[in-house]
């Protein structure tokens, strides 16, 4: 059953019509009417408009849709051969960060990602993808074996952030960040992070500090969260939908401002609506991409990614 998000009633309430009306055709003489297909063809232009003029904040609700694929869809529709690798070899297993190898499109590949799960179990094991200090050092640890074998690394961020429990705090949660982030700038293979949900916070840069950095078209990307931002602006979370439109927390925005290197087309009405369509637009991307980044050596790929962040540092 398809989950609406508020600003969606009136594609739902068309939708909701044109159910009925089909059930009641097939019902009476095995195939829908005439009726059906002008309804359809309202459903899609109102779908169009609405998903045209979306606010910061209705795009940051997109991009928390439960229906929303997320890093093991990917995973499934674009690796082959994937072996998940795990633990830290410090402290312990967090499923909240997905780790392994892989083949895209034939070639060899780590693959790290964020995932916060699709059933109520799922999400508990995987911590809604927030990850503690032994997730980021698991990743860590496969960029360095990347980086010995010079296989190229593509991250999948969906985190509203690091996990900010005592024990994850305990266990030094910034020193694993920061770690993480360093890793990613040492790496002397080609690394690509691909934004597809939220990118929140260090929890998400620990991750996507890369040669270049995707979004998916409603995803976002933010230092803290609206509600965060309202908390500690006003002592009003309630005023997230404020804080998100001063934030530039958009594909789109943080595309014009240099932040992020593309922005890769979602179906009609967001991801969650067609997973599969949404999950070839991201290999299509991270195919050309990774083009790009070939036969390189490693000392250019580094310097790029350095000189990549030092400008952002610059421009902004």
């Amino acid at each position: 059953m398809r989950a609406y998000l508020d600003f969606e009633k009136p594609v739902a309430e068309l939708e909701a019509r044109i159910d009925e009306l089909r059930a009641a055709e097939v019902a009476k003489n095995g195939n829908p009417g005439e009726e059906i297909g002008r309804l359809e063809a309202r459903a899609s232009e109102a779908l169009r408009e609405v998903y045209a003029q979306l606010s910061p904040w209705q795009k940051m609700q997109v991009a928390r849709h439960p229906q929303r694929p997320h890093c093991l869809d990917f995973v499934k529709g674009l690796i082959e051969d994937f072996t998940p690798l795990a633990g830290d070899r410090k402290f312990g297993e967090d499923e909240a960060i997905v780790c392994g190898l892989g083949r895209f499109r034939g070639e060899p590949i780590c693959l790290i990602g964020q995932e916060k799960g699709s059933t109520t179990e799922s999400r508990l094991r995987h911590n809604f993808g927030m990850a503690r200090p032994e997730g980021y050092r698991k990743a860590a640890r496969l960029m360095e074996l990347a980086d010995r074998f010079s296989l190229p690394v593509f991250a999948f961020i969906d985190t509203a952030g690091a996990f900010p429990g005592v024990d994850a705090e305990e266990r030094g949660q910034a020193e694993a960040i920061a770690r993480s982030t360093d890793a990613c700038l040492a790496l002397g293979a080609p690394n690509i992070a691909l934004v597809i949900g939220e990118g929140g916070s260090g929890g998400a840069v620990a991750l996507a500090t890369a040669n270049r950095t995707l979004m998916l078209e409603h995803a976002v990307y933010s230092v803290i969260s609206p509600e965060g931002a309202a908390s500690i602006l006003w002592r009003d979370s309630a005023r997230a939908e404020e804080a998100a439109s001063s934030m530039r927390i958009t594909a789109q925005d943080l595309l014009r401002l240099g932040v992020i290197d593309a922005i890769v087309p979602e179906p009609l009405g967001g991801a969650h609506r067609d997973p599969q369509a949404a999950v070839l637009a991201a290999g299509e991307a991270l195919a050309v991409q990774l083009g790009n980044l070939s036969g390189r050596d490693a000392a250019a790929i580094r310097a790029e990614r350095a000189d990549k962040f030092l400008s952002i540092g610059r421009r902004l």
